[in-house]
């Protein structure tokens, strides 16, 4: 190999990979699709080989262009713990934070936590993705993941940054409709508003009560995969939800919901989720201190 590839011809391959597209690509680093599709030819040119199935619709690795992926991960990752080793005799953290999250918890509280922490910290440059499916940490380059429920992955760490609980609630005038069950298992003969949100089971409600751990199957004639707009139906007297207390709090307090079989809830924590590899990283340290303070004083 004559030329060594320069960090940013292997942070752009690594952003091809994780967006499957040149246009994508060019469209999030602000650059054209010629520029993209040149540095990549630039790239397999320095490695020797080829790195990239190319369609019209989008690109897929060749076989030597996992290896070079792995490695350019590692790379990369290497580079950032640099910059975190000096950071911490700097004053301020600085560098780039990959986030995901929910869509309705990021939009409702990580959101407005980010933007405090990026008025703290000015050199941080924060991106924030709102993913209402599993997401892979490492595959799709990630620092962080915040999430309602820990995690599963034991090459994950995990940290409970808030206290939090999902309860069955209902409208009022649903429960006069209706009535209101006196059992758990009275919830299969009503009306529920399932979703399908990151690895909750479909349809298949675990709560914990005063006889432990119980499962019911429920049922409805609406779903959907978004949170607010289950709340949403639930206000409109269209069923029984099973949401976070962070989402119904407000509407139980207002008198716009009630909680029903208030002995059962589902315990539903708010964890940061991270990979091993980043535990000593200085900015995603300050990120979840601060994600923890601010979702303590909410």
């Amino acid at each position: 190999m004559k030329n060594l590839p320069a960090l940013d011809d292997l942070h752009l391959f690594c952003t091809v990979v994780r967006l499957k597209s040149f246009a994508a690509t060019a469209r999030v680093l602000g650059v054209s699709n010629a520029l993209v599709s040149k540095r990549i030819g630039v790239l397999e040119a320095s490695l020797g080989v080829r790195l990239l199935h190319r369609t019209t619709r989008t690109v897929a690795l060749t076989e030597q262009g996992q290896v070079v992926h792995g490695w350019a991960l590692r790379i990369l990752d290497d580079v950032e713990q640099m910059g975190d080793a000096v950071a911490t005799e700097q004053a301020a953290p600085a560098g780039l934070l990959r986030i995901c999250t929910s869509s309705g918890f990021g939009r409702n509280r990580v959101s407005p936590a980010l933007s405090a922490l990026a008025k703290r910290y000015p050199a941080l440059e924060i991106q924030l993705e709102l993913l209402d499916r599993p997401v892979d940490l490492i595959g799709e380059d990630f620092h962080l993941d915040i999430r309602v429920g820990q995690a599963h992955e034991p090459h994950l760490i995990s940290r409970r940054i808030a206290r939090n609980a999902r309860v069955l609630c209902a409208a009022p005038a649903y429960l006069a409709g209706y009535g209101t069950p006196a059992a758990l298992a009275g919830l299969a003969s009503h009306r529920c508003i399932v979703i399908r949100e990151r690895n909750e089971e479909f349809g298949r409600w675990t709560l914990q009560g005063p006889r432990g751990t119980e499962t019911v199957k429920v049922s409805g004639p609406l779903s959907a995969s978004n949170g607010e707009v289950v709340h949403g139906w639930a206000l409109d007297g269209h069923g029984i939800i099973l949401r976070s207390l962070w989402d119904v709090g407000p509407s139980l307090e207002r008198g716009e919901l009630v909680r029903v079989l208030p002995d059962y809830q589902q315990p539903a924590d708010v964890w940061a989720i991270y990979p091993s590899r980043l535990s000593t990283s200085a900015r995603l340290r300050v990120c979840v201190e601060f994600l923890e303070e601010w979702l303590r004083s909410q």
